[in-house]
């Protein structure tokens, strides 16, 4: 296996986990997109019922888990789509008993000074779309839907633009220590010095 940072050679090349670059997974990426942790956001759990829990689902750069998290981040994009301020659903970690999502609902921040949204309420929104989403009595893994019930487990509202730690949870865990948060006018973004057109970075060239 050639692959590096958690990379799964597939025969014909390299299947590269989030944020890693190269034809062996080898680098890190010049730049990592953080926007949406600009925004609030609510915790949330699911409990797919049709799906039983296997060892792999751990592993989050294995092909198992990365198919599960495909598949539940495009059905929760249909589901939540039409509630006011969703941007994206990230999965947090899977658990057994049938597989336990834990998952986080981005919601895109205020624009200019707007004040930012009753996240009860939109909670609420959000539970009633899952809960009231159509759920086949048979699911097949191929057809894309899963069958799950869905329960509110917190509230964020993320701060701390500055810290490094806030990049760390992003970036491969090889390089994790060399990136940093920059800011711009619509973006947050995780760079490193060999990032371009950034204030203080340097040619690194190929290395």
């Amino acid at each position: 296996d050639p692959c590096q940072n958690g990379g799964h050679w597939t025969g014909t090349f390299c299947l590269c986990p989030p944020n890693t670059d190269g034809a062996r997974c080898q680098f890190g990426a010049s730049t990592i997109n953080i926007t949406a942790e600009l925004g609030p956001s609510i915790l949330m759990l699911a409990r797919v019922t049709n799906r039983n829990f296997s060892e792999d689902l751990r592993d989050t750069s294995s092909p198992t888990y990365r198919s599960f998290v495909d598949e539940f981040s495009r059905m929760m994009d249909r589901i939540y789509h039409n509630v006011s301020g969703y941007s994206s659903t990230r999965v947090l970690t899977l658990t057994r008993g049938s597989v336990v999502v834990n998952y986080k609902v981005m919601l895109h921040p205020p624009a200019g000074d707007k004040p930012t949204p009753d996240l009860h309420r939109r909670a609420r929104e959000l539970l009633d779309a899952a809960n009231a989403a159509a759920q086949p009595r048979n699911c097949s893994h191929s057809a894309g839907r899963c069958q799950a019930s869905h329960r509110r487990s917190g509230t964020s509202l993320t701060g701390g633009f500055s810290s490094p730690e806030l990049c760390r949870k992003y970036a491969p865990a090889n390089f994790s220590r060399y990136y940093y948060p920059y800011r711009t006018q619509n973006s947050l973004l995780c760079i490193t010095n060999c990032t371009l057109n950034v204030p203080g970075s340097i040619n690194c060239n190929n290395g």
